[in-house]
């Protein structure tokens, strides 16, 4: 479910959803979700000062509190 979240807000941010790719490392209190953009869609997903990715994380970490879990969103170039 919060896989699906993360590849949801991200395709609708960037200019190649194609190119979106998100990895989910399940242990067992946190998950760790990797996400993965085109490098020209870097800056699209991170936001001015880092304001979209927060508020992606803002929303992943309410996600993930309605399921009892600790989820941490991973940015990678």
């Amino acid at each position: 479910m919060l896989k699906e979240l993360i590849e949801f807000m991200a395709r609708a941010l960037v200019d190649n959803p194609e190119m979106v790719k998100v990895s989910e490392i399940v242990g067992e209190q946190t998950s760790v979700i990797e996400l993965r953009v085109a490098k020209e869609d870097l800056g699209k997903v991170i936001g001015k000062q880092g304001r979209t990715a927060r508020a992606m994380r803002t929303l992943l970490s309410a996600a993930s509190t309605k399921i009892r879990k600790r989820a941490v969103l991973e940015i990678i170039e």
